[in-house]
Formats: structure tokens, sequence, C-alpha cells
């Protein structure tokens, strides 16, 4: 199977989960609850560990930064599509989802979309470079 492939399906199975996670959040009106969208690094964890996984037994490569390579990019483009549909959402959906961040302890007030965008482009990726090297712990010494 083609990286890119591999790539491109994992990320968007790691984003189907985070969208239909918050929107059930949304549904049972947990959206406010910080603690529980934390949640997303086990989404995230999953997803880049099928990634590696898939390159390691179909494309039979072990190469370390070949998968290292597959783990990032996964991660980084699940990233990017969460944050166009979380600009999306408050655009278009529900623009007062910028008061539910506001009131979380963990931003400020007074925020606008550009500072979330950053923050979360930021922490995300931050949280896929972390998830990434964890898995490669355990998968840089598989042989075939």
């Amino acid at each position: 199977m083609k990286l890119y492939k591999i790539i491109c399906t994992q990320a968007l199975k790691i984003y189907i989960c985070i969208v239909l996670y918050f929107f059930a959040m949304k549904i049972i009106g947990a959206d406010d609850i910080v603690q529980l969208r934390l949640l997303n690094f086990v989404f995230v964890f999953w997803g880049v560990n099928g990634a590696i996984k898939k390159n390691l037994h179909e494309n039979k490569d072990t190469t370390y930064l070949i998968n290292l390579f597959v783990g990032f990019t996964t991660s980084i483009l699940t990233v990017l599509l969460t944050v166009i549909s979380l600009v999306f959402y408050i655009t278009f959906l529900y623009a007062d989802f910028i008061h539910v961040i506001e009131s979380s302890t963990f931003w400020g007030s007074e925020l606008r979309l550009t500072m979330i965008v950053f923050a979360f482009l930021i922490e995300g990726i931050a949280s896929s470079i972390i998830c990434t090297f964890i898995l490669m712990q355990y998968w840089k010494n598989y042989k075939k």
C-alpha cells in the first residue's frame, strides 16, 4: 500500500473519531468540560499506531525515519483537518463556542478565532510529535 494512502486513510479515521466524539459531547451537554477534550490524544495515539503498524506489516518497511515520517504526517494532517473544521464550526454553526473556550481554565478572555486556531495548531502539533515519538519507541525494534 502506498504511503500517502496509509497516511490519508489513518488521518481520516482519527479525524472522524474526533468529530464524532465532539458532536457526542455537544449532544449530551459536556462540551464545556475541558478535561474530556484530552481524550483526543487517545484517538491520535490509536490512529498513528495504526499507520505505523500498517506501514510495517503491509509495506515491510522497518526504516525508522520512514515510520517516523508516517506517524508525524498522519497526525499533522489530522490536526489540520480538525482545525479547519473548528474554524468552520465557529464561523458558521456555533459562534458562541469561543465563549465556551474562554470559560475554560486553560484560556484567557477576549479570545479571537486566530488566537484559538494558532493555539490549537501548536497544541495539536506538540501532542502529535509526542505521540509519534512514544510509538516509535515501541516499533523501532520491530523486525520483519
